[in-house]
């Protein structure tokens, strides 16, 4: 098995730009950045999804975010930014990381990268709402 890219980086053993890191997190410029600025924010424990993650780690990883978010803002006179994590459909390494990209108007980046998708109809979109808030039911419950 391959060794994870991100933990490579979190051991020392490959070098990368670091702009954060500290007992939780570690934040990196990407190396196929979006936009100069580009960071990707990941634990520093490997762990592959969000939803694998922690509740412990899930307020110092958006604490994180957030610093970053708004130091790319100030650093790079960016009018704002975008939040984006992938999990396992798009995730190009699979350890968990949050993109986190400074923005501009006018700089090209459209929204969301895929076409949007319309319910059938009232009744496809409530069965949609009843599975979803039931998954979430189950899940507060255990």
């Amino acid at each position: 098995m391959a060794a994870c890219a991100f933990c490579e980086i979190i051991a020392g053993r490959t070098p990368a730009p670091i702009v954060l890191a500290d007992e939780h997190c570690i934040g990196f410029l990407d190396h196929r950045p979006l936009f100069p600025g580009h960071v990707l924010l990941t634990p520093r424990s490997h762990i592959d999804t969000l939803m694998d993650a922690p509740p412990a780690l899930l307020g110092p990883l958006f604490q994180n975010v957030q610093i970053v978010g708004r130091a790319l803002e100030e650093a790079l006179e960016a009018q704002g930014s975008f939040m984006a994590i992938n999990n396992r459909i798009s995730q190009s390494v699979p350890h968990l990381h949050v993109h986190i990209v400074p923005r501009n108007k006018g700089d090209g980046l459209r929204g969301f990268f895929w076409p949007r998708q319309r319910y059938r109809d009232a009744i496809h979109e409530d069965e949609i709402r009843q599975a979803v808030a039931a998954a979430i039911a189950r899940h507060r419950q255990s």
